[in-house]
Protein backbone atom coordinates (compact mmCIF):
# COMPACT_ATOMS: atom_id res chain seq x y z
CA UNK A 1 0.00 0.00 0.00
CA UNK A 2 2.84 2.36 0.93
CA UNK A 3 4.56 1.54 -2.33
CA UNK A 4 1.39 2.39 -4.27
CA UNK A 5 1.10 5.71 -2.39
CA UNK A 6 4.70 6.61 -3.29
CA UNK A 7 4.03 5.80 -6.93
CA UNK A 8 0.91 7.96 -6.93
CA UNK A 9 2.79 10.81 -5.26
CA UNK A 10 5.56 10.59 -7.84
CA UNK A 11 3.02 10.56 -10.65
CA UNK A 12 1.29 13.61 -9.19
CA UNK A 13 4.61 15.43 -8.86
CA UNK A 14 5.49 14.57 -12.45
CA UNK A 15 2.15 15.91 -13.68
CA UNK A 16 2.69 19.15 -11.76
CA UNK A 17 6.18 19.48 -13.22
CA UNK A 18 4.92 18.89 -16.75
CA UNK A 19 2.11 21.41 -16.21
CA UNK A 20 4.66 23.97 -14.99
CA UNK A 21 6.91 23.34 -17.96
CA UNK A 22 3.99 23.79 -20.33
CA UNK A 23 3.03 27.12 -18.79
CA UNK A 24 6.55 28.47 -18.25
CA UNK A 25 7.70 31.36 -20.38
CA UNK A 26 10.36 30.49 -22.93
CA UNK A 27 11.87 32.46 -25.81
CA UNK A 28 9.86 30.22 -28.11
CA UNK A 29 6.63 31.11 -26.33
CA UNK A 30 7.43 34.82 -26.69
CA UNK A 31 8.26 34.30 -30.36
CA UNK A 32 4.92 32.58 -30.88
CA UNK A 33 3.01 35.43 -29.21
CA UNK A 34 4.74 38.04 -31.33
CA UNK A 35 4.20 35.99 -34.48
CA UNK A 36 0.47 35.93 -33.70
CA UNK A 37 0.45 39.72 -33.24
CA UNK A 38 2.27 40.32 -36.51
CA UNK A 39 0.38 37.80 -38.63
CA UNK A 40 -2.96 39.38 -37.73
CA UNK A 41 -1.98 42.72 -39.31
CA UNK A 42 -1.58 43.98 -42.85
CA UNK A 43 1.89 45.44 -42.37
CA UNK A 44 5.57 44.55 -42.46
CA UNK A 45 6.90 44.48 -38.92
CA UNK A 46 10.50 44.35 -37.76
CA UNK A 47 11.37 43.44 -34.18
CA UNK A 48 14.57 43.07 -32.19
CA UNK A 49 14.52 42.30 -28.47
CA UNK A 50 17.52 41.69 -26.22
CA UNK A 51 17.44 41.04 -22.47
CA UNK A 52 19.42 43.22 -20.12
CA UNK A 53 21.94 40.43 -19.57
CA UNK A 54 22.18 39.80 -23.31
CA UNK A 55 21.26 36.12 -23.02
CA UNK A 56 17.77 36.19 -24.49
CA UNK A 57 17.51 37.55 -28.01
CA UNK A 58 14.72 37.48 -30.55
CA UNK A 59 14.04 39.13 -33.88
CA UNK A 60 11.57 39.23 -36.76
CA UNK A 61 12.82 40.76 -40.01
CA UNK A 62 15.81 41.73 -37.90
CA UNK A 63 18.12 42.33 -40.86
CA UNK A 64 15.54 44.06 -43.06
CA UNK A 65 15.90 47.77 -43.81
CA UNK A 66 13.20 50.03 -42.38
CA UNK A 67 12.84 53.82 -42.79
CA UNK A 68 13.94 55.51 -39.57
CA UNK A 69 12.02 58.77 -39.66
CA UNK A 70 12.57 60.54 -36.31
CA UNK A 71 14.29 57.56 -34.70
CA UNK A 72 17.46 59.04 -36.19
CA UNK A 73 17.22 61.99 -33.75
CA UNK A 74 18.54 59.65 -31.07
CA UNK A 75 21.56 58.92 -33.25
CA UNK A 76 22.02 62.63 -34.01
CA UNK A 77 22.00 63.48 -30.30
CA UNK A 78 24.61 60.79 -29.63
CA UNK A 79 26.86 62.20 -32.35
CA UNK A 80 26.44 65.72 -30.95
CA UNK A 81 27.28 64.62 -27.42
CA UNK A 82 30.36 62.82 -28.65
CA UNK A 83 31.52 66.17 -30.04
CA UNK A 84 30.83 67.76 -26.66
CA UNK A 85 32.96 65.09 -24.99
CA UNK A 86 35.73 65.74 -27.51
CA UNK A 87 35.69 69.45 -26.66
CA UNK A 88 34.55 70.45 -30.16
CA UNK A 89 31.14 71.57 -28.93
CA UNK A 90 29.80 72.78 -25.60
CA UNK A 91 26.36 72.26 -24.09
CA UNK A 92 26.40 75.92 -23.07
CA UNK A 93 27.38 77.31 -26.47
CA UNK A 94 24.71 79.41 -28.13
CA UNK A 95 23.21 78.30 -31.42
CA UNK A 96 21.26 80.76 -33.52
CA UNK A 97 18.01 79.58 -35.03
CA UNK A 98 16.77 82.26 -37.37
CA UNK A 99 13.22 82.88 -38.45
CA UNK A 100 14.11 81.40 -41.85
CA UNK A 101 14.91 78.11 -40.10
CA UNK A 102 11.41 77.86 -38.58
CA UNK A 103 9.94 76.15 -41.59
CA UNK A 104 6.15 75.79 -41.62
CA UNK A 105 4.81 72.27 -41.91
CA UNK A 106 7.57 70.74 -39.79
CA UNK A 107 6.66 69.44 -36.33
CA UNK A 108 8.34 71.93 -34.01
CA UNK A 109 7.37 72.79 -30.44
CA UNK A 110 10.53 74.90 -30.50
CA UNK A 111 9.05 77.06 -33.29
CA UNK A 112 5.84 77.44 -31.28
CA UNK A 113 7.82 78.70 -28.27
CA UNK A 114 10.13 80.96 -30.31
CA UNK A 115 8.05 82.11 -33.33
CA UNK A 116 10.64 84.75 -34.25
CA UNK A 117 13.66 82.54 -33.80
CA UNK A 118 16.09 82.49 -30.89
CA UNK A 119 19.67 81.96 -29.83
CA UNK A 120 19.66 78.90 -27.60
CA UNK A 121 22.21 76.77 -25.74
CA UNK A 122 23.03 73.48 -27.40
CA UNK A 123 21.62 71.59 -24.41
CA UNK A 124 18.16 73.07 -25.02
CA UNK A 125 18.24 72.16 -28.69
CA UNK A 126 19.16 68.56 -27.82
CA UNK A 127 16.29 68.53 -25.33
CA UNK A 128 13.75 69.63 -27.92
CA UNK A 129 15.16 67.28 -30.54
CA UNK A 130 15.06 64.12 -28.41
CA UNK A 131 12.27 64.64 -25.88
CA UNK A 132 9.90 66.51 -28.20
CA UNK A 133 11.06 65.12 -31.56
CA UNK A 134 11.53 68.66 -32.80
CA UNK A 135 12.36 68.87 -36.51
CA UNK A 136 13.76 72.41 -36.44
CA UNK A 137 16.08 71.48 -33.59
CA UNK A 138 17.07 68.30 -35.40
CA UNK A 139 18.17 70.16 -38.52
CA UNK A 140 20.04 72.72 -36.40
CA UNK A 141 22.04 69.88 -34.87
CA UNK A 142 22.73 68.41 -38.29
CA UNK A 143 24.15 71.73 -39.49
CA UNK A 144 26.54 71.69 -36.51
CA UNK A 145 27.65 68.13 -37.27
CA UNK A 146 28.44 68.59 -40.95
CA UNK A 147 25.08 67.38 -42.20
CA UNK A 148 23.56 63.88 -42.19
CA UNK A 149 26.77 62.39 -43.58
CA UNK A 150 28.66 63.63 -40.53
CA UNK A 151 26.38 61.58 -38.28
CA UNK A 152 26.58 58.50 -40.47
CA UNK A 153 30.37 58.78 -40.55
CA UNK A 154 30.50 58.96 -36.76
CA UNK A 155 28.65 55.66 -36.41
CA UNK A 156 30.51 53.88 -39.19
CA UNK A 157 33.75 55.03 -37.60
CA UNK A 158 32.67 53.36 -34.37
CA UNK A 159 32.00 50.09 -36.18
CA UNK A 160 28.22 50.30 -36.44
CA UNK A 161 26.71 48.86 -39.60
CA UNK A 162 23.27 48.71 -41.24
CA UNK A 163 22.66 52.39 -40.66
CA UNK A 164 22.11 55.03 -43.34
CA UNK A 165 21.57 58.74 -42.62
CA UNK A 166 21.54 60.75 -45.82
CA UNK A 167 18.94 63.55 -45.53
CA UNK A 168 17.63 65.99 -42.95
CA UNK A 169 14.06 66.54 -41.74
CA UNK A 170 13.31 69.35 -44.19
CA UNK A 171 14.12 67.12 -47.16
CA UNK A 172 12.55 64.01 -45.65
CA UNK A 173 9.23 65.68 -44.89
CA UNK A 174 8.94 67.24 -48.35
CA UNK A 175 9.53 64.14 -50.48
CA UNK A 176 7.88 60.82 -49.59
CA UNK A 177 10.31 58.71 -51.60
CA UNK A 178 13.44 60.22 -50.08
CA UNK A 179 12.59 59.11 -46.53
CA UNK A 180 13.82 55.61 -47.43
CA UNK A 181 17.38 56.92 -47.69
CA UNK A 182 17.44 57.12 -43.88
CA UNK A 183 17.17 53.52 -42.79
CA UNK A 184 18.33 50.99 -40.26
CA UNK A 185 17.55 47.40 -39.32
CA UNK A 186 15.86 46.34 -36.07
CA UNK A 187 19.00 44.49 -34.98
CA UNK A 188 21.20 47.50 -35.72
CA UNK A 189 18.87 49.83 -33.82
CA UNK A 190 19.01 47.60 -30.76
CA UNK A 191 22.77 47.35 -31.05
CA UNK A 192 23.04 51.15 -30.79
CA UNK A 193 20.70 51.17 -27.77
CA UNK A 194 22.79 48.48 -26.08
CA UNK A 195 26.15 50.00 -26.83
CA UNK A 196 25.31 53.50 -25.66
CA UNK A 197 23.37 52.42 -22.58
CA UNK A 198 25.95 49.91 -21.33
CA UNK A 199 28.70 52.38 -22.38
CA UNK A 200 31.37 49.76 -21.83
CA UNK A 201 33.56 51.24 -24.51
CA UNK A 202 33.15 54.70 -22.96
CA UNK A 203 31.39 55.97 -26.07
CA UNK A 204 30.09 58.86 -23.96
CA UNK A 205 31.30 60.63 -20.85
CA UNK A 206 29.26 59.99 -17.68
CA UNK A 207 27.70 63.45 -18.04
CA UNK A 208 26.66 62.93 -21.67
CA UNK A 209 25.42 59.41 -20.92
CA UNK A 210 23.24 60.74 -18.11
CA UNK A 211 21.88 63.56 -20.26
CA UNK A 212 20.84 61.53 -23.30
CA UNK A 213 19.11 58.83 -21.26
CA UNK A 214 17.32 61.47 -19.22
CA UNK A 215 15.98 62.95 -22.47
CA UNK A 216 14.98 59.49 -23.72
CA UNK A 217 13.12 58.75 -20.47
CA UNK A 218 11.31 62.08 -20.70
CA UNK A 219 10.28 61.58 -24.33
CA UNK A 220 6.74 62.88 -24.76
CA UNK A 221 5.92 61.23 -28.09
CA UNK A 222 4.47 57.80 -28.82
CA UNK A 223 2.60 57.26 -25.55
CA UNK A 224 0.54 54.50 -27.16
CA UNK A 225 3.54 52.60 -28.54
CA UNK A 226 6.12 50.85 -26.33
CA UNK A 227 4.52 52.35 -23.20
CA UNK A 228 0.94 51.96 -24.37
CA UNK A 229 -0.09 48.74 -22.59
CA UNK A 230 2.52 48.60 -19.83
CA UNK A 231 1.63 49.20 -16.17
CA UNK A 232 1.22 52.85 -15.21
CA UNK A 233 4.50 54.37 -14.12
CA UNK A 234 6.69 52.00 -16.12
CA UNK A 235 9.90 53.77 -17.12
CA UNK A 236 10.66 53.56 -20.83
CA UNK A 237 13.57 55.42 -22.40
CA UNK A 238 12.68 55.56 -26.08
CA UNK A 239 12.59 57.38 -29.40
CA UNK A 240 9.78 57.24 -31.92
CA UNK A 241 9.54 57.84 -35.66
CA UNK A 242 6.50 58.39 -37.88
CA UNK A 243 5.86 58.98 -41.56
CA UNK A 244 2.12 59.45 -41.70
CA UNK A 245 0.17 57.83 -44.54
CA UNK A 246 0.80 58.38 -48.24
CA UNK A 247 -2.10 60.49 -49.54
CA UNK A 248 -2.23 58.62 -52.83
CA UNK A 249 -2.01 55.02 -51.57
CA UNK A 250 -3.02 55.24 -47.92
CA UNK A 251 0.05 53.19 -47.02
CA UNK A 252 2.07 54.13 -43.93
CA UNK A 253 5.83 53.81 -44.37
CA UNK A 254 6.94 54.13 -40.76
CA UNK A 255 5.54 53.83 -37.26
CA UNK A 256 8.55 53.11 -35.07
CA UNK A 257 9.65 53.01 -31.46
CA UNK A 258 13.00 51.89 -30.07
CA UNK A 259 14.09 51.96 -26.45
CA UNK A 260 14.73 50.38 -23.09
CA UNK A 261 11.93 49.10 -20.87
CA UNK A 262 12.71 49.00 -17.16
CA UNK A 263 11.15 46.28 -15.00
CA UNK A 264 9.97 46.42 -11.35
CA UNK A 265 12.85 44.20 -10.22
CA UNK A 266 15.47 46.63 -11.56
CA UNK A 267 16.17 44.62 -14.70
CA UNK A 268 15.46 45.89 -18.22
CA UNK A 269 15.30 44.86 -21.84
CA UNK A 270 16.09 46.54 -25.15
CA UNK A 271 13.42 46.59 -27.83
CA UNK A 272 13.13 48.00 -31.36
CA UNK A 273 9.89 47.76 -33.32
CA UNK A 274 9.41 49.09 -36.86
CA UNK A 275 6.05 48.98 -38.65
CA UNK A 276 6.22 49.66 -42.39
CA UNK A 277 4.26 49.24 -45.61
CA UNK A 278 1.12 49.23 -43.48
CA UNK A 279 -2.46 49.37 -44.68
CA UNK A 280 -3.72 49.57 -41.12
CA UNK A 281 -5.05 52.75 -39.49
CA UNK A 282 -2.81 54.86 -37.21
CA UNK A 283 -4.27 53.44 -34.00
CA UNK A 284 -3.68 49.85 -35.14
CA UNK A 285 -0.11 50.60 -36.17
CA UNK A 286 0.63 51.90 -32.69
CA UNK A 287 -1.16 48.96 -31.08
CA UNK A 288 1.10 46.53 -32.95
CA UNK A 289 4.05 48.07 -31.10
CA UNK A 290 2.17 48.18 -27.79
CA UNK A 291 1.12 44.53 -28.06
CA UNK A 292 4.67 43.40 -28.81
CA UNK A 293 6.04 45.45 -25.92
CA UNK A 294 3.42 44.00 -23.57
CA UNK A 295 4.29 40.46 -24.65
CA UNK A 296 8.00 41.15 -23.99
CA UNK A 297 7.15 42.67 -20.60
CA UNK A 298 5.22 39.53 -19.67
CA UNK A 299 8.18 37.37 -20.63
CA UNK A 300 10.89 39.33 -18.80
CA UNK A 301 8.94 40.46 -15.73
CA UNK A 302 9.62 37.84 -13.07
CA UNK A 303 7.54 39.56 -10.41
CA UNK A 304 4.25 38.63 -12.08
Amino acid sequence: MKRMTRVLNLAAALLLFLAYQASAQTPDSLREKIQQIISARNATVGVSIVSGNGKDTLSFNGDRRFPMQSVFKFHIALAALSQVDAGKLSLAQKIKIGKKDLLPGLHSPLREKYPNGATLPLAEIIHYTVSHSDNVGCDALLRLLGGPQGVESYFSGKGFRDLSIKINEEVMQNDWDLQFQNWTTPKAATKVLEAFYRNKGKLLSPESHSLVWKEMRENETGKKRLKGLLPRGTVVAHKTGSSGANKATGITAAVNDIGIVFLPNGEYFFISVFVSDSKEDPETNEKIIADISKAAWGFFNTEG
